[in-house]
Formats: C-alpha cells, sequence, structure tokens
C-alpha cells in the first residue's frame, strides 16, 4: 500500500524550520541547503514543496500572519470594552517566547520588504489589516460612546498601531519588559477608552 503523504503538514514543518533559522541567525541566513539540513531533508526533496527560497520565505510569512491572527480572533472575552481591546492587542505584542519568535521574524520580513519588492506587498498588506483592526477597535469604542473626551478615531487608530509597532520594537530589543510594555498599553488605552 503507497504511503500517504500529509503535504500540508510537511509544508508547515518545513515553516517552522524556517523561523528557528530566521530567530536564531536572521532572514539572510536562511538557504535551501540550511532549511533542509536542518529538518533533515534533501535539497532536492525540499524543492518538491518550495521550489524557490523566496516561496519558502513567503510561506512561513503566511504561517505567521495565520498564527497571529487566529490567535486575536480567539483573545478571552471581557467584562469590559477596555478589557476586551486590551486582550487583542496583547496578543499582538511580544510578551512571551512564541510571540517573541513570531514578532523577530516578522521584522525581519519587514527590513526584507524595504529591498524586496516581493516582500514590499506582503508587508503593506500586513500593515494595511493592522492598521483596519486598531482602525476597528477605536470605531468600536467610539460607537458604544467611550472615547476619550477630544479624541479624534482616525488619529487614535494611526496611534494605537504605531503604539503596537514601538512596544513590539522596544521588547525585542529588550528596552523594555513585558511588565513595562503591558504598563505602557494600560496607560494608552486609561486615556483612550473612558470606563462607565
Amino acid at each position: 500500500m503507497p504511503k500517504v503523504v500529509d503535504h500540508d503538514r510537511r509544508r508547515r514543518e518545513l515553516a517552522g524550520v524556517v523561523w528557528e533559522l530566521i530567530a536564531r541567525e536572521g532572514i539572510e541566513g536562511v538557504s535551501i541547503r540550511d532549511v533542509a539540513a536542518a529538518a533533515g531533508w534533501s535539497s532536492g526533496a525540499l524543492r518538491h514543496y518550495f521550489a524557490t527560497k523566496e516561496e519558502l520565505l513567503s510561506y512561513a510569512a503566511d504561517l505567521v500572519i495565520e498564527r497571529v491572527t487566529e490567535r486575536v480572533q480567539r483573545a478571552s472575552p471581557a467584562a469590559s470594552l477596555r478589557q476586551a481591546v486590551r486582550a487583542i492587542l496583547v496578543e499582538l505584542l511580544p510578551l512571551d517566547g512564541d510571540r517573541q519568535t513570531e514578532a523577530r521574524i516578522w521584522h525581519s520580513f519587514v527590513t526584507r520588504s524595504l529591498v524586496d519588492p516581493a516582500f514590499a506587498g506582503r508587508q503593506r498588506i500586513v500593515f494595511d489589516e493592522l492598521h483596519d483592526l486598531c482602525r476597528r477597535l477605536v470605531d468600536e469604542v467610539a460607537r458604544h460612546g467611550q472615547l476619550g473626551e477630544g479624541l479624534v478615531a482616525g488619529q487614535e487608530a494611526d496611534q494605537m498601531h504605531a503604539l503596537l509597532d514601538g512596544l513590539s520594537l522596544h521588547l525585542l530589543l529588550g528596552r523594555l519588559g513585558p511588565s513595562g510594555a503591558e504598563a505602557a498599553l494600560d496607560a494608552y488605552l486609561a486615556g483612550l477608552i473612558s470606563e462607565r
């Protein structure tokens, strides 16, 4: 009987190897040969799944995005609007090992997008999706009549997005620890959302 191969599972395993290499050596440290060796495969076998390094990197980037999106969608329900918004935003910050790895990978792709048009397009899409999420959250706060006095929804969405990017970078660089990042987020949300 022929062996049944779960190709999707194998592609995901290879993406996991790419994540490990990027987290350890940066995106420039990833090659078909290195991924194959780390996975215990031959380069030829790997090329049955990904013909080029760019295909492999693109797939790995897409899986990071998918993972973060799923986690945000599963964010715990909360007792207040501020807690609900916080639960979503905390999922986007690299506060633990898995999220730090995701953020390292994502920042590697952002850096690559500055010189590689293929990655620039993907980065632009993800940037826009994150900004749209920030806008939806701020709009929800405004819809509930809880937007801080004198605040403008569009400007607040920009600030929320910039805060997430900045906190993420500071966490990755070790300039801020998880408790400091959460305190900064809480201070921002206290000004954004007036509790009733």
